[in-house]
């Protein structure tokens, strides 16, 4: 499956938004995610499937000032 991941295209063989982020090495409860703009809590994750040219993205906080 092809899809867009913080704005670069991806072929996937994944199932979930939470296999996505396993694969890609991006844990734990502290990230913010979307899919075609639309926010996912991280609670629904294991069980939001993805589709062929989703967008997705993830956002990590930042430090500094």
């Amino acid at each position: 499956m092809r899809v867009l991941v913080n704005g670069q295209e991806r072929d996937l063989a994944t199932a979930t938004l939470s296999q996505l982020l396993a694969m890609l090495d991006y844990e734990g409860d502290w990230l913010a995610t979307a899919v075609n703009g639309d926010l996912v809590h991280a609670e629904d994750r294991p069980n939001f499937c993805l589709k062929d040219f989703d967008r997705i993205e993830i956002l990590s906080p930042m430090q500094g000032g």
